[in-house]
């Protein structure tokens, strides 16, 4: 029994406060309130800040969240086997070169997979469409044919690129999106729990005065003693609330994390195409070799006959 009433006075306790604020929310959202306490113009500011940070948040981390997706770039429009997918084109090249007959090749090119399963990008898939056409071409031609070995070349090329790709994505997962993911999930949210805070005290402050003024017929004058003091112990609150908001609010908006992570996003990005350039930059002049030398044997075929 004793337990039973001690519930009821706590359940009471706490509901009331709270049928407070929410009737008075509701007389001024119908604007029946006479009085609303006004806010400091540094905590106003300060919401603003706050509420364009997590703005910016939440637009950045909805596009670059596709960081997280290994297939992001994989071209919807290509349907790859379990086979094609088994070995890395380095795997498939060295197998390749032991074939002794074309049946050897192609088994070559769907060997069972030797680990997981190859990852799906756009520079894999092209790498792989590049070794198996470079194949296709080899397997149809007596002796070299100088675009399936361009092809072939490209297509470990293009294998180290995505390679390149899937590192920068690691990367920025670990120092980008999983620091921006703590902004606004974490930091930005006890934000968003102080500001619920100051309206709380604001509206029950709001609400004691406008019910300490109605038994006083309207004259704040004649306050009793008890009206006073917990009118004043309602502004105390509400003071107390709207430092602690202001405090946690230039804690969020000042932290160096949201740029730090910003320059790291960057530098991720900055180190993969440094590193694609210098892998198809090596290509290149091997290819252009290739290319010039066809065009030689070409025009010589045509100038003899």
């Amino acid at each position: 029994m004793d337990r039973m009433q001690a519930f009821g006075k706590n359940f009471s306790a706490s509901f009331t406060p709270f049928a407070q604020r929410t009737q008075q929310m509701i007389k001024e959202q119908l604007g029946q309130a006479e009085d609303k306490t006004q806010l400091p113009d540094e905590y106003i500011q300060l919401e603003k800040r706050i509420d364009a940070l997590k703005l910016v948040h939440q637009k950045l981390l909805q596009v670059t969240s596709q960081y997280s997706n290994e297939a992001y770039d994989y071209p919807p429009n290509i349907r790859e086997s379990f086979n094609d997918l088994g070995r890395t084109i380095n795997e498939k090249v060295h197998l390749l070169s032991q074939a002794g007959s074309p049946a050897e090749a192609q088994a070559a090119l769907t060997a069972p997979p030797s680990a997981k399963p190859q990852p799906k990008t756009f520079n894999h898939a092209i790498a792989r469409a590049s070794l198996a056409g470079s194949q296709t071409l080899a397997q149809s031609t007596e002796g070299e044919d100088p675009l399936a070995t361009a092809l072939e070349k490209y297509a470990l090329a293009e294998e180290q690129v995505g390679e390149a790709r899937l590192a920068q994505d690691a990367q920025i997962q670990s120092r980008f999106l999983a620091g921006w993911n703590t902004t606004l999930n974490t930091s930005l949210m006890f934000a968003a729990k102080a500001r619920k805070n100051v309206e709380n005290a604001r509206l029950m402050l709001d609400s004691i005065k406008a019910s300490k003024k109605a038994g006083a017929h309207g004259d704040l004058d004649n306050l009793s003693e008890d009206a006073r003091a917990e009118i004043e112990q309602a502004e105390d609150e509400f003071v107390g609330q709207t430092e602690e908001a202001v405090s946690v609010m230039k804690n969020v908006l000042d932290t160096p994390e949201p740029l730090r992570n910003l320059a790291d996003l960057i530098a991720a990005q900055l180190e993969f195409h440094k590193k694609s350039y210098e892998i198809l930059s090596e290509l290149a002049p091997t290819v252009d070799a290739l290319q010039v030398e066809q065009e030689a044997s070409y025009r010589k075929i045509r100038e003899g006959a």
